[in-house]
């Protein structure tokens, strides 16, 4: 069964994240299963120096299991390896109804992009991918062919993905 995948893309401080946390919450209410995967900037850490797992990267380990009776996370440094694509990823991710996808703004599936008034940079993303497949904003959108919703209007969000992936009872 070919994954369900729906992407939430935007340039920085477009509202992604916040629309993301909102989508998890709406779909799992709604009883699906869900995943995410976020692209994040190069540097970033999920681990704390002096962590006992911090130090085992430090030493040079390639792969860092952290598990306890509550979660698991595995860490792998790349080292000297290209990024993976977001197909090695999603393979690596166990079965969900679907996977929402933060980031990833060169990837070939659908989206919805984030604006903000906010938002460093608003030029629009659409106009140049035909992924993205509605916009989320916090102001009025004109001259745009897409659907368009509120940014805080999670449920029709929710209810446009949904159809847009096919995730039907």
């Amino acid at each position: 069964m070919k994954r369900r995948i729906f992407g939430i893309t935007g340039w920085k401080n477009s509202g992604k994240t916040t629309l993301t946390e909102k989508l998890v919450a709406e779909l799992v209410r709604r009883g699906w299963k869900v995943s995410t995967v976020k692209h994040a900037h190069h540097d970033f850490d999920i681990d704390k120096p002096g962590a006992d797992s911090f130090r085992h990267r430090q030493a040079g380990a390639m792969e860092v299991a952290v598990v306890s009776g509550r979660r698991w996370a595995l860490m792998h440094e790349l080292r000297d390896e290209d990024e993976p694509t977001l197909d090695a990823i999603l393979s690596r991710l166990a079965p969900s109804d679907i996977v929402l996808v933060e980031g990833y703004k060169r990837e070939a599936h659908k989206k919805i992009e984030t604006r903000r008034l906010e938002a460093k940079d608003r030029t629009p993303l659409s106009a140049a991918d035909p992924h993205i497949v509605a916009i989320a904003s916090d102001f009025h959108i004109v001259g745009e062919d897409l659907p368009a919703f509120d940014l805080d209007d999670t449920n029709s969000i929710a209810d446009f993905i949904e159809r847009a992936t096919g995730l039907t009872r």
